[in-house]
C-alpha cells in the first residue's frame, strides 16, 4: 500500500522547504481557531504560551519535538499566519530557526489548509516532511473529535514514503 503523502519537498537557496496541503470538513473560522488558540493547540500540536498577535513572542513545547521560542510575524485572521521559531536546544546539523506559514482558504463548507515550513537542512527534508505531516494528521484527528493517531506508527509509515519523495 502506498502511503498518502500530503507534502512536497524542495530546496530554495540551499535551505529545505516542506509544503503541506489538505482539506478539512470545517469552516475557515473553526480551522483558524484550531491553529491559533493555545487551548486547542495543546490538544494536537503542543503547549503555547505568550503573545500570539503580530509582533508577539511566545514559547512552545511541541509534542515529540521539544521546546521552542518564537515570534509571530504575520497574523491576519482568519487566513494567514507566519511565525519564526528557534529551537531552544538545537542539535548539530539542525536549523537555528525556521519559518512556518499557514494559509487558510474557504471552499464551500470546507477549508483548504496550506502549511509551508522553511529553513531546515536539505538532507533532513524527509524527516521534516514526515514530522510535519504527522502534525497535520493530528490536526485532522482533533477537528474530527477523535483520539490522536499513534505518532510512532505514523512515523513508521510516513518516513519511508518521504525518503522516496526526497530521493526523487
Amino acid at each position: 500500500m502506498t502511503e498518502h503523502i500530503l507534502g512536497t519537498l524542495r530546496a530554495v537557496e540551499g535551505e529545505g522547504v516542506v509544503r503541506m496541503e489538505d482539506r478539512f470538513e470545517v469552516g475557515v473560522e473553526e480551522l483558524w481557531s484550531a491553529v491559533t488558540d493555545p487551548r486547542r493547540l495543546a490538544a494536537w500540536w503542543g503547549r503555547v504560551d505568550g503573545d500570539l498577535c503580530a509582533g508577539g513572542e511566545f514559547r512552545a513545547h511541541i509534542l515529540d519535538a521539544g521546546d521552542f521560542t518564537g515570534r509571530v510575524d504575520v497574523c491576519e485572521r482568519p487566513h494567514h499566519l507566519r511565525v519564526t521559531m528557534r529551537d531552544s536546544d538545537p542539535q548539530p546539523g539542525q536549523p537555528e530557526q525556521m519559518v512556518t506559514e499557514v494559509q487558510l482558504s474557504a471552499d464551500g463548507d470546507q477549508t483548504v489548509l496550506i502549511v509551508e515550513e522553511r529553513g531546515m537542512p536539505v538532507n533532513l527534508l524527509a524527516a521534516y516532511g514526515a514530522g510535519i505531516q504527522i502534525h497535520v494528521e493530528h490536526l485532522a484527528d482533533h477537528l474530527a473529535g477523535r483520539d490522536l493517531r499513534d505518532t510512532e506508527a505514523l512515523w513508521g509509515r510516513l518516513f519511508p514514503a518521504y525518503e522516496a519523495v526526497a530521493a526523487n
